[in-house]
């Protein structure tokens, strides 16, 4: 019962990302060519949000989880070659498979194989990432 409040955000943002067409190859091509804006609009809304909700969370003090743990946000330190290295290796994975990981479980969920050999390769290259953790450069 603890989990229900995840469980529902996480069925209504696949709900979101499949009803915009934000989960299909077809769509996410079309970005990737210069065809279409539909996916921009998304991406543009999406980063638009986050910047608002992370300023909103910023300026309230004492913010707290469903747990009651209370909500910090770090200031992250200057340097940005890991952010734009790991940009970089995420839009390299995103063009290949041509999905986002934003709606691998939705696709899942939707019956996509496609999207099975991508979870997979997500689920591979996290436990590569922990194992090789300690010898990369962060």
């Amino acid at each position: 019962m603890r989990f229900l409040p995840y469980l529902l955000a996480g069925l209504a943002f696949g709900f979101v990302l499949v009803k915009s067409e934000a989960a299909s190859w077809y769509r996410i091509m079309e970005m990737f060519h210069f065809q279409s804006f539909h996916m921009f609009g998304i991406m543009a809304t999406a980063i638009a949000t986050g910047l608002a909700g992370i300023r909103l969370l910023k300026r309230r003090d004492r913010l707290h989880t469903l747990e009651g743990e209370v909500i910090a946000i770090p200031e992250k330190p200057p340097g940005h070659l890991n952010y734009v290295l790991g940009g970089i290796i995420f839009g390299l994975g995103w063009g290949v498979i041509g999905l986002c990981p934003g709606p691998i479980f939705a696709l899942v969920g939707m019956g996509s194989i496609g999207a099975l050999a991508a979870l997979a390769g997500a689920l591979h290259g996290t436990w590569l990432y922990g194992y090789l953790k300690n010898r990369l450069p962060h």
